[in-house]
C-alpha cells in the first residue's frame, strides 16, 4: 500500500470511529499518533533540509519598480537518469528557456487543479439533490480585479 493510501485509510478510520463530519487534521493526527495508526517513517537530514529550502524559496518575494510583488525563485521539474529533479533559479538571472519551462509547468499545475475542481463539482452536482453549484474557471476578471486593487493601493500609499 502506498503512503498516500495509508494516510487516506487513517482518515477513513477516523471518520468511522470518531467523527464523520468535517474535521481539523490536527485532531486526526493526534488520534492517529495516540492510537499508533501512524508511526513516522525515518527521514534523512538531507531531505529535511532540501524540503525546507524549497518551501522557503517558494515564499521569497520581491517588489519591482512598478510596485509588482513577484516570486524571486522559480523551479522546473526534469528527469535525469530515471530520477526526477527540481532545479531552482532566481527569476532576475535565470535563462529565458528556464523561465519559459517554469511558467509552463506552473500553468499546467493550475489547469490540472481547475480540471480536478470541475470533476469534483460536476460529481457533487450529479449526486446532490440541492441547487447545483456553479463553477467559473475563467479567472480574467479575478486577475483584473487584483491588478486594479494593487494599483489603487500603490496610488493610495504614494
Amino acid at each position: 500500500m502506498k503512503f498516500a493510501e495509508q494516510m487516506q485509510a487513517i482518515f477513513d478510520e477516523y471518520q468511522l470511529e470518531v467523527a464523520s463530519g468535517p474535521v481539523n487534521l490536527d485532531e486526526v493526527a493526534d488520534w492517529a499518533l495516540r492510537t499508533s495508526r501512524f508511526v513516522p517513517p525515518p527521514r534523512s537530514i538531507r531531505k529535511i533540509c532540501r524540503d525546507a529550502l524549497a518551501e522557503s524559496l517558494r515564499q521569497e518575494k520581491r517588489v519591482d519598480e512598478a510596485g509588482r510583488e513577484y516570486r524571486a525563485k522559480h523551479s522546473i521539474r526534469s528527469q535525469s537518469g530515471g530520477q526526477q529533479l527540481s532545479l531552482w533559479a532566481d527569476i532576475d538571472s535565470a535563462p529565458r528557456a528556464f523561465m519559459v519551462k517554469s511558467f509552463a509547468q506552473r500553468r499546467k499545475g493550475i489547469s490540472s487543479d481547475c480540471f480536478q475542481l470541475k470533476q469534483d463539482v460536476d460529481h457533487y452536482n450529479d449526486v446532490s439533490e440541492t441547487k447545483p453549484i456553479q463553477l467559473i474557471i475563467d479567472f480574467s476578471d479575478d486577475v483584473a480585479e487584483m491588478e486594479a486593487q494593487r494599483e489603487f493601493d500603490r496610488k493610495k500609499a504614494a
